[in-house]
């Protein structure tokens, strides 16, 4: 169990701040509005009513002990950024900010900041994504290259070959990492495995390769 703060409590911050105690973390959640607090405040471990552009505040609720921050604060680019710079100088190393802009995006990367989050551009790719490749049930980026791809078998291809499907892509390229079949996992996939409507394939590979592959499982 880790310790985490996430400063700004509005849709996305408080979203985060909830998930992360669903996943029994200690969260304490900071935002200026009291209604934002009290919104959250039975669903984590702490809400605060505080201003966290200012510094003192901050140390005095032990933000420097938790083993990272979110700093949530979208609309107003200056309490953001001064946000920022206070954990900064609280000696604070991981934190996440979310950027409303362009220029908020450039302004964190000159502070250092590494994770920069753009909730509203991140869920737009993945609409257009999922209306793109619609068998793809989900995806994680590795880098700028790579994915995890959750593919869902449609009724079509059932009884088509599992290698069928996969032949001629560079096994360089890409890698069948499981095949889900209701409630069993299968690692160790052969070639000559039938599949059936709803199995889904877990695949890892270089993004040309993957978008490749996809056209065969419309």
């Amino acid at each position: 169990m880790a310790q985490f703060a996430v400063i700004g409590l509005g849709s996305f911050g408080a979203t985060v701040a909830s998930e992360l105690s669903n996943l029994h973390h200690d969260v304490i959640g900071i935002d200026s509005t009291k209604k934002n607090v009290e919104n959250i405040a039975d669903q984590i471990t702490h809400a605060v009513i505080a201003d966290a552009t200012d510094e003192h505040v901050l140390k005095e609720l032990n933000i420097q002990n938790c083993d990272a921050v979110v700093v949530a604060i979208g609309e107003d680019l200056e309490a953001s950024i001064l946000c920022v710079l206070n954990l900064k100088n609280m000696g604070i190393e991981k934190i996440l900010v979310k950027a409303k802009s362009q220029s908020h995006h450039m302004i964190l990367s000159h502070l250092g900041i590494d994770t920069i989050i753009h909730p509203e551009e991140d869920m737009g790719i993945r609409v257009a994504q999922s209306l793109s490749y619609p068998m793809v049930r989900r995806y994680m980026a590795l880098n700028d290259n790579r994915y995890i791809v959750k593919v869902e078998i449609a009724e079509k291809l059932a009884g088509a070959q599992y290698q069928s499907l996969l032949e001629n892509a560079s096994e360089s390229d890409f890698k069948c990492l499981l095949l889900q079949r209701g409630s069993h996992v299968i690692y160790d996939i052969v070639p000559g495995t039938i599949l059936q409507p709803h199995d889904i394939l877990v695949i890892e590979g270089h993004i040309d390769v993957l978008k490749r592959l996809s056209t065969r499982f419309l």
